[in-house]
């Protein structure tokens, strides 16, 4: 087992770093640099043809590319603690809040990430700014929707620290990095962010 990983900022491998950490987890592991543009490089590109990291390789030869399902796959492998949920309704609930994550906070996010940042300038071409920048307000209303979901709960899911919360705080914290920073108003996400960022896992 090969594990392919990209330092920070990248939010994806930073996903399952800390899901493995939750889990006490050692793989091995080997860096490919975004910056320099190894992940579009040749010898990648056979691992993971649409160039993006994470990748997961298995003994067997196949290859997992996408952050969740590695953590779904690793899961199946370490099951405690359950990080995906625990018995039908918490699964789904689990779900149900990272799909969230994913589609009313992440994808604006992305594009904002596509068509405004002059690192992606590069790849990203034609970059549509104007796009780009209108994304901004679907990113802060979401955030705003996160921070009313979080008001009165510890975790994302009303019970633990799960992957749902794993992928909001990297996505909360590319967002810092690209420079849309959360508003101060939204007080139980800024809690919940700091209960999320004092755990080790976070580090990882």
């Amino acid at each position: 087992m090969l594990f392919y990983d990209s330092p920070n900022p990248a939010p994806n491998p930073r996903r399952v770093r800390i899901f493995m950490a939750e889990k006490h987890l050692r793989v091995p592991s080997t860096t490919v640099s975004i910056t320099q543009g190894e992940h579009k490089g040749a010898d990648y590109l056979q691992v993971n043809p649409h160039g993006q990291t994470p990748s997961l390789a298995l003994d067997n030869g196949a290859v997992l590319t996408e952050s969740v399902a590695i953590c779904r796959y690793l899961e199946a492998l370490h099951p405690e603690p359950p990080l995906f949920g625990h018995g039908a309704l918490n699964i789904a609930q689990v779900d149900m809040w990272t799909r969230r994550v994913e589609l009313r906070l992440m994808t604006p996010l992305a594009m904002v990430w596509a068509h405004t940042h002059p690192f992606t300038a590069r790849v990203v071409k034609p970059q549509y700014r104007e796009f780009g920048e209108s994304q901004r307000p679907r990113v802060l209303a979401a955030m705003g929707e996160f921070n009313r979901a979080l008001d009165g709960r510890e975790w994302l899911d009303g019970e633990r620290y799960t992957i749902a919360d794993i992928v909001l705080l990297t996505t909360i914290d590319f967002a810092t990095f690209i420079g849309i920073t959360m508003p101060e108003d939204l007080i139980a996400l800024a809690q919940w962010h700091a209960r999320a960022t004092a755990r080790p896992s976070a580090q990882a």
